[in-house]
């Protein structure tokens, strides 16, 4: 039975949304005036067919929050015992985001009609990726579909709160780098030409500081405009090439050889792999396709390969831990943890415990640079705002003696 998405206004004049099913939108119509609304609006959110399938694979994409939320709301609502075609038509009314009850009444409607819960959710892989629908059908398979959805929770919500951190982290360096920037730019381009200006009818020769000073504004005010135009043409640059698979391969493999950077990536990718890994691993996914599927939430070129590789060897009859360890990617805690979870019998649990020691590590070395950036880059900015102030001095200084 397909959906439909409502407007409609109430006794009080106010607007109502929600979403029905039925057969038609006519049947739609009268359910609402049954129930004494008035219909503005009603849209047809799913077929059924395969036409609508393709389109609807087109959807726009959900923020890692509100998939978290809908994560969360769904198990819980399956924990307590309510049907899957309930909970989720719960979780459609609930949803504030139009886009997001859209997808969820369409994987309701395919749930309906008899597909399974990783079947409706197939249809929308730019929202849930595949590690999501692989342990959602790992789950319905092993029918522990509440625990499995349990963990996919606490998996969204830790990876959303982790790029939350990430995100939050940054914003302040990158606010005050551009403000230091524009600073000197004003200052260069705006107020040293004013106050020099004075003294260039003077006809006396100026310290060496205020000359440079001057040579600097005057090229930003005769480039200024044209520096940066370059630096935006070189930054678009950056990013389309980026995007061919060459250089991007060479890029990520540059990343794991700076100092200080290497370290953080490689903490964060191993983080990402070994919890996927340990959700995967734990819901049933067997090893060598948890391998596989853990291996594309590595954004790393270089350590996804290194994963990949690692399956083969694996496949081969390998162990885990020797394969990852061949690549000299992954940081040796890591890789001890993994071995001592295939030598216990504890492989998700330990691979869990690997996910937890390197995100706090990682977070930990980023609270440590960012705690070291931003007082550096205040000196520096200072140093800049005291040489122009002492080139304006300068020239003062030296009018006073002459007059004396």
């Amino acid at each position: 039975m397909p959906a439909f998405e409502y407007t409609a206004l109430n006794a009080s004049g106010e607007e109502e949304s929600g979403i029905l099913e039925a057969d038609n939108a006519r049947q739609v119509r009268q359910t609402l005036r049954d129930g004494k609304l008035t219909p503005l609006k009603v849209e047809q959110i799913e077929k059924g067919d395969s036409k609508n399938d393709s389109k609807v694979k087109r959807a726009g994409k959900v923020n890692p929050a509100e998939l978290a939320l809908f994560t969360r709301q769904l198990a819980t609502l399956m924990q307590s015992g309510s049907p899957l075609e309930e909970a989720l038509a719960i979780t459609a009314k609930q949803s504030e985001k139009k886009n997001l009850r859209h997808i969820i009444s369409a994987v309701r409607s395919r749930v309906i009609e008899g597909h399974s819960l990783a079947g409706g959710l197939q249809m929308f892989p730019s929202v849930f990726p595949h590690m999501y629908r692989a342990t959602v059908a790992a789950g319905e398979q092993s029918g522990h579909i509440d625990a499995v959805l349990e963990r996919l929770a606490d998996y969204t919500e830790d990876r959303q709160v982790l790029q939350q951190k990430i995100s939050t982290a940054l914003v302040y360096p990158v606010i005050l780098t551009i403000l230091s920037i524009a600073i000197v730019a004003g200052l260069l381009g705006f107020i040293v030409p004013q106050i020099v200006a004075v003294f260039e009818n003077m006809g006396q020769e100026l310290p060496v500081m205020t000359r440079m000073i001057i040579a600097m504004s005057d090229f930003i005010i005769a480039y200024g405009l044209h520096i940066l135009a370059f630096i935006i043409a070189l930054v678009i640059i950056f990013k389309r090439m980026v995007k061919i698979p060459k250089w991007e391969y060479r890029y990520h493999r540059f990343l794991l050889r700076i100092p200080g950077i290497k370290k953080m990536v490689r903490g964060l990718n191993t983080a990402r792999f070994a919890r996927t890994l340990s959700i995967l691993a734990s819901s049933g996914v067997p090893i060598l396709d948890a391998m596989g599927i853990s291996a594309q939430v590595i954004q790393n070129i270089p350590m996804r390969q290194a994963v990949e590789d690692a399956t083969i060897k694996v496949r081969e009859g390998k162990a885990i831990y020797k394969s990852l360890e061949q690549s000299g990617y992954f940081p040796p805690m890591t890789i001890y943890l993994i071995a001592s979870g295939e030598n216990s019998g504890t492989l998700d649990d330990m691979l869990e415990r690997a996910a937890v020691q390197q995100e706090r590590e990682t977070d930990s070395m980023m609270t440590g640079m960012l705690s070291l950036f931003e007082p550096m880059l205040i000196l520096i900015m200072g140093g800049v705002v005291m040489t122009i102030v002492l080139s304006i001095l300068l020239p003062i200084l030296n009018l006073n003696q002459l007059v004396k």
